[in-house]
C-alpha cells in the first residue's frame, strides 16, 4: 500500500478547501467520485517547482528550451515506463489534450467525414465530433461490463466506409478501464493502413495499468503505422495535474505535422510555463510517488471489486485493467431515474452521468482515487440508495 504522506490531512473538507471542481460543484456533504482528479497530496518535486516559481516571480514567458526539456521528459518517462521513446524532435507541447482532440478533428477530417470510436467513451471525444460537423462512427466495445473486447469484424466495416477517416483511440480506455492487447493493437493497425486511416491516440491514461496488463503505446508498433498516428498524452492523470494544462503531441511522420497544422499557431497556444516546470518535475523528478500512488489504486480497484461483490452483487461492472475509474450499471435495480441523478439525490455521492459517455441511463463512472476512507464511505452511501 501507499506511503500514509499521500493521506495526510485529506479528508473531506480538506479538498474542499482545494478550491476545485471535483470537490465544490455539489453542496457540501455531497462525496465527490466524478472527475477524474486524485485526492492523494501531490509530488513533492511538483510543489517544489510551482513554489520555486513563486519564489523567484518567474512568470514571464517561457523559452523554447524549457519546451525541449518537457519533450525529452516525455521520451524518456515513456522509454522508462513503456518501452518506446519518440523522437523529441517530433514532438510539441499543447494545452492540454482536450484541445489536442479539436484541433486534430478539425484538420484531418472535413465536415461530413465520419471518425471512429470506440464507445461508450470519453465525452470531449464526442462533443468534438459533433460540435466541427463530423459524424461519429460508434465501433462500441462488445458487452462493456463483461469481456468489454474490441469489435474487431465492426471495426473493418466501419473503416470501409467512403468517408470515414480518422480512428480516434482512447487507452487504457475511458471509461470501461481497458488496457488494449497488443493483438488488439496490430489488428487496428493493418485495419488502419489497409483503410488509409490517420489514427489520434489519446494515452493519457498510459502510466495506471494494473498487475498481468501492459500499456503499448500504437505508434511502438511498425514504421508503418507510426507514419500515420498523432499519439498525445499528459502528465495530468498520473500526477494529478489536469488543473496545470500541459500535454504533449508526437507526429509519426512530418506529414501529419503539416496537416494538424493548418490551424495557425496563435490559435493553438501554447501552455504556461508553470505547467511545464510543474510536468518536467513529474516525468524528471516524482516517479517514485508515482510508484508509491499505483499499489494504493490498486488497493481501492480490489476493494471496490470485493465491496460489489458482497453488497451490490447487482451492479454489472468489469474489473478495470487500467485508470482509476470504475464503469457501473445498476440496470438491474430498475431506479426511477437516470443512475446519477439516483446517486446525488439519494446517497449525496457525485459521480459521471452515463448517457454523457454514450452510455446508458443506468451506466455511471465511479473514480476511485481517493483515501480508503473515503471510498469506503462513497460505497456504503452508495449501497443504501440502491
Amino acid at each position: 500500500m501507499a506511503a500514509p504522506a499521500l493521506f495526510t490531512g485529506v479528508d473531506a473538507a480538506s479538498l474542499r478547501a482545494r478550491q476545485g471542481a471535483k470537490w465544490n460543484r455539489h453542496p457540501e456533504g455531497v462525496l465527490a467520485a466524478w472527475v477524474a482528479d486524485m485526492d492523494f497530496q501531490a509530488a513533492q518535486p511538483i510543489r517544489d517547482a510551482i513554489i520555486w516559481t513563486a519564489e523567484h516571480s518567474a512568470f514571464g514567458y517561457g523559452r523554447q528550451e524549457d519546451t525541449d526539456t518537457l519533450l525529452r521528459a516525455c521520451s524518456d518517462w515513456m522509454q522508462r515506463r513503456h518501452g518506446w521513446g519518440p523522437d523529441p524532435e517530433t514532438g510539441e507541447a499543447l494545452v492540454d489534450i482536450v484541445q489536442g482532440i479539436n484541433a486534430a478533428i478539425y484538420t484531418l477530417t472535413e465536415p461530413g467525414d465520419g471518425v471512429i470510436v470506440q464507445g461508450p467513451i470519453y465525452p470531449p471525444f464526442l462533443n468534438g465530433i459533433e460540435t466541427l460537423g463530423r459524424v461519429v462512427v460508434d465501433n462500441r466495445l462488445l458487452d462493456v461490463t463483461g469481456s468489454a473486447e474490441l469489435d474487431l469484424e465492426g471495426l473493418r466495416t466501419l473503416a470501409a466506409g467512403p468517408r470515414t477517416r480518422l480512428l480516434m483511440l482512447c487507452n487504457p480506455h475511458n471509461p470501461s478501464g481497458r488496457v488494449l492487447r497488443r493483438d488488439e493493437l496490430e489488428a487496428i493497425a493493418a485495419i488502419a493502413i489497409e483503410h488509409d486511416l490517420t489514427v489520434l491516440s489519446d494515452e493519457i491514461w498510459m502510466d495506471v495499468t494494473y498487475p498481468g496488463h501492459r500499456h503499448i503505446p500504437i505508434a511502438s508498433l511498425s514504421p508503418e503505422i507510426a507514419a500515420r498516428t498523432i499519439t498525445m498524452t499528459s502528465a495530468t492523470k498520473s500526477f494529478n495535474l489536469g488543473g496545470v494544462r500541459c500535454a504533449v503531441a508526437f507526429y509519426g511522420s512530418p506529414e501529419l505535422r503539416e496537416r494538424y497544422h493548418r490551424l495557425p499557431e496563435r490559435i493553438m497556444g501554447r501552455p504556461s510555463i508553470m505547467g511545464v516546470r510543474a510536468t518536467i518535475a513529474a516525468w524528471n523528478e516524482s516517479e517514485q510517488w508515482f510508484n508509491e500512488v499505483l499499489p494504493q489504486l490498486d488497493g481501492n480497484r480490489q476493494a471496490l471489486d470485493a465491496f460489489l461483490r458482497e453488497r451490490l452483487a447487482l451492479v454489472r461492472h468489469r474489473t478495470p485493467e487500467g485508470t482509476y475509474l470504475a464503469w457501473l450499471d445498476f440496470a438491474a435495480y430498475n431506479l426511477s431515474q437516470p443512475a446519477a441523478d439516483h446517486l446525488l439525490e439519494r446517497a449525496k455521492v457525485a459521480l459521471n452521468a452515463g448517457p454523457d459517455f454514450g452510455g446508458g441511463e443506468s451506466f455511471a463512472r465511479l473514480n476511485f482515487a481517493t483515501t480508503p476512507e473515503l471510498l469506503t464511505e462513497i460505497l456504503e452511501r452508495i449501497a443504501a440508495a440502491v
